[in-house]
């Protein structure tokens, strides 16, 4: 997409389903990664797969190209480390401040990454870790707006709840699970077009391609199904 925009906050959080065969779930490849805007609920990147470096600079990718098009972007996920350092590897710069020695990494001007520790840490031995942290060194000039309190996935995870509830694949359920990892994303490509163009959120009351400025107004069925794929 060419389109700017001048603040951001992306949520990131992932599920898993079983595919085939009941494995335990770091074997499994139908973990689902999902990268949501927070204030129109547009959904950037949906991709399953093994819960692996690859599925994530899948999704990091997507992100990068953001980080580009964006002047504030902030990045959010409860406990989840590997976004932030994927995303640093691909978005930094070498902070250059005229003294002696190699200049350090940051992330680009605009970009934050915070986490959320879920859980007690009564139980781990040594330093414990805050609650909320900004996991990457930021740039100086970065303004960080995102308070403790705003500092969660809540809103992806209301729609990974959903997911469970209207596909049968994330059913928690004896015989429900996904046929092939290809059948499962085809289902996620459906469901980003319906979720982000079609279907009006029922928080924002609003498609959320519409809320972020994408297109005008919502997509019908009737127009989808006559469009032309090049």
């Amino acid at each position: 997409m060419a389109h700017t925009f001048i603040q951001s906050v992306i949520e990131g959080d992932e599920f898993y389903t079983k595919v085939q065969k009941n494995v335990p779930p770091e074997e499994s490849s139908g973990w689902t990664i999902v990268l949501m805007d927070r204030a129109s609920r547009f959904i950037w990147e949906m991709s399953c797969g093994k819960k692996d470096r690859s599925l994530f600079e899948k999704a990091i990718k997507t992100l990068a190209e953001l980080v580009n098009q964006t002047e504030d972007i902030t990045l959010l996920t409860d406990g989840e480390r590997r976004y932030g350092k994927i995303l640093f590897e691909i978005c930094h710069e070498l902070l250059q401040t005229g003294m002696r020695g190699r200049p350090r990494k940051v992330l680009k001007k605009g970009v934050t990454v915070r986490v959320k520790n879920k859980g007690s840490q009564a139980h781990k031995k040594g330093r414990k870790r805050p609650k909320y942290q900004t996991t990457c060194p930021q740039h100086p000039e970065t303004t960080n707006h995102i308070t403790d309190k705003e500092t969660h996935a809540n809103h992806v995870e209301a729609n990974n709840a959903a997911m469970r509830r209207k596909c049968s694949a994330y059913r928690r359920k004896t015989n429900t699970y996904a046929k092939s990892e290809t059948g499962l994303q085809r289902v996620l490509n459906v469901y980003w077009v319906v979720h982000n163009f079609l279907r009006a959120h029922f928080t924002t009351k609003e498609v959320p391609a519409v809320s972020l400025g994408v297109i005008e107004c919502e997509i019908t069925p009737e127009s989808l199904f006559r469009a032309q794929y090049i």
